[in-house]
């Protein structure tokens, strides 16, 4: 630290993927489509909800405000990104630099508390059936939507403050899709334990927490669901649990491996594509999981293409 040019950045280079030039417009072309799927397929989850009767349910509410946050989240990065592939690296100013950070780190904390808001739900609906509608009433579910949003900005708005207090001096560059927590860190000078003790703190209401209030839920369902002497009846039973299961899988599974382990040294390539997965590929599959894996979106599906052809009927 003490041989680094002490001048203040301003701005920052991000760089990723630019020792491979040749990639860069094959790159560009993946993620530009990835980008289209999830906002088609998104969009589409949210039209779906909100025009099908029988998708008007506690589950589906909380999806729909899944899908809203993904298509946000993923547009707070992809087209940064794919601005990075156009041009092999792209100056980014402080400010600039701050604004995605916040954005990323609102929506994807919205992500975490309601991926786990919908494990309470199969919770309730799978345990205390009986209670199901008293518990999960539309008062309920909003309030608990509106916690999730405010919970995000409350972390998302500390977590930005206390790290872009710290000072930046030295190399500028970023080898990284997006202006991301560990490879800010890297380029501090001077004492930051306070602000990254901050950090630390405020990441523990939000991943940690929500991993083990999903884990919880989920204790409890295994427990009940084992209690059924059907064997058709716990395959019925736990498929309800299975399109929330594997979302939760490949979103906490691949934030783990990034930010729950050593992050010395410069970022790998390793650590960029975990970064893809969970910035471009997660919020892309999520409507693909909850359709392919979900009777009742099936059948709206259906239902939504069959319209159409029996409107143009004579």
């Amino acid at each position: 630290m003490a041989g680094r040019n002490h001048t203040v950045v301003t701005e920052f280079l991000l760089t990723a993927f630019a020792e491979h030039p040749e990639w860069g417009l094959p790159l560009f072309l993946v993620f530009l489509s990835f980008y289209f799927v999830t906002l088609l397929g998104n969009a589409g989850m949210i039209v779906l909800i909100h025009k099908d009767r029988q998708l008007r349910t506690p589950m589906y509410f909380f999806l729909g405000h899944l899908s809203f946050v993904d298509m946000c989240y993923s547009s707070v990065i992809v087209p940064q990104l794919l601005a990075v592939l156009l041009h092999h690296g792209t100056a980014i100013s402080r400010a600039r630099c701050a604004a995605q950070f916040f954005l990323f780190t609102f929506f994807a904390s919205i992500d975490c508390y309601l991926l786990a808001i919908m494990a309470y739900d199969r919770y309730v609906a799978v345990c205390q059936p009986l209670l199901y509608v008293a518990v999960m009433t539309e008062k309920a579910c909003r309030g608990l939507v509106a916690g999730a949003y405010a919970a995000g900005f409350a972390s998302a708005f500390v977590r930005t403050v206390t790290a872009f207090s710290l000072s930046f001096c030295g190399d500028n560059e970023i080898d990284f899709i997006f202006c991301d927590l560990p490879p800010l860190l890297k380029l501090t000078c001077g004492n930051s334990f306070t602000q990254e003790v901050v950090i630390m703190v405020f990441a523990v209401f939000v991943m940690p927490a929500c991993v083990l209030a999903i884990s919880a839920s989920y204790v409890f369902i295994v427990v009940a669901v084992a209690q059924i002497r059907s064997a058709g009846g716990r395959a019925r039973t736990f498929s309800t649990c299975a399109s929330h299961l594997a979302a939760v899988s490949l979103f906490f599974g691949t934030l783990i491996f990034m930010y729950l382990r050593d992050n010395a040294g410069q970022p790998s390539q390793e650590d960029r594509v975990v970064s893809v997965l969970y910035t471009v590929v997660t919020p892309m599959l999520n409507p693909l999981i909850y359709s392919l894996r979900n009777k009742e979106v099936k059948a709206a599906v259906r239902k939504a293409l069959s319209r159409p052809e029996a409107a143009g009927r004579p």
